[in-house]
């Protein structure tokens, strides 16, 4: 699971229940759409329910016909197409209408257009740069730095795991029976024959046990023919205490 960012608004929002569209590219290969309606949003976020997870720190394009006096750009067209943030993002009690789980993300507008790393990479993660009080734009970015010490320690431990791709719809695609090579409450690494880009969302489910948590595919290498995936978890942590 990700740590969420703990930060203030800038402005306070309001609750407005819009319909709206959201673009995701997760890797230069995939990208999905998904409808939606905000829960509240300002000048500088918003805030909505997805029915898939989105990592924190990724960015996504939002499609609002947001009233006028809430845009900084484009206030005559019909649609407001801003750039966006995802600063939060975590599962809730509340079920889709087809009773899969939903998502509470938060983000942040960051503009019209996309940075260029973003479009040289989509699977980029971005975090915001500190602004100065009184400040009155958008969210500002830099790209986020590849950590490579990880915060908790993996454990060779063999699991029977079942993953599964999403379609754009966010719902399963593709399966496959493997096996964690390692694993801690916060990722781990499997072999697979899938064909899986860095960026990806995958699901993870034990075979054992009622254990089912989304990934983000955060390095794949292959070696000898076989692909290993290294998986972040998303949305929640794997409970070791259960294996």
């Amino acid at each position: 699971m990700q740590p969420q960012d703990v930060f203030t608004r800038r402005v306070r929002r309001l609750p407005l229940t819009l319909p709206f569209r959201v673009f995701c590219r997760e890797s230069e290969e995939y990208h999905w759409t998904e409808q939606s309606r905000l829960v509240d949003v300002s000048h500088f976020g918003a805030g909505f329910t997805l029915t898939r997870p989105v990592d924190v720190g990724r960015l996504i394009q939002l499609m609002i016909p947001l009233p006028h006096q809430l845009r900084c750009f484009d206030h005559t067209e019909a649609m407001y197409t801003v750039w966006s943030l995802v600063r939060h993002s975590s599962p809730i009690s509340k079920v889709s209408a087809d009773g899969s789980t939903l998502f509470r993300i938060g983000v942040g507008f960051i503009g019209k257009e996309a940075p260029l790393s973003y479009q040289q990479d989509p699977a980029a993660r971005f975090e915001p740069l500190p602004f100065q009080p009184g400040q009155n734009s958008m969210w500002k970015l830099s790209k986020r730095p590849l950590i490579k010490q990880r915060r908790e320690t993996r454990l060779i431990i063999p699991l029977e795991v079942m993953v599964e791709t999403l379609d754009e719809k966010g719902k399963p695609a593709r399966q496959e029976y493997t096996v964690t090579e390692t694993i801690s409450s916060l990722g781990a690494c499997v072999p697979t024959s899938l064909d899986v880009d860095v960026g990806r969302i995958i699901k993870v489910n034990s075979v054992r046990d009622p254990v089912s948590v989304f990934a983000a595919v955060r390095s794949r290498e292959v070696a000898n023919g076989v692909a290993r995936l290294g998986l972040e978890f998303i949305g929640g942590r794997w409970p070791l205490d259960k294996d």
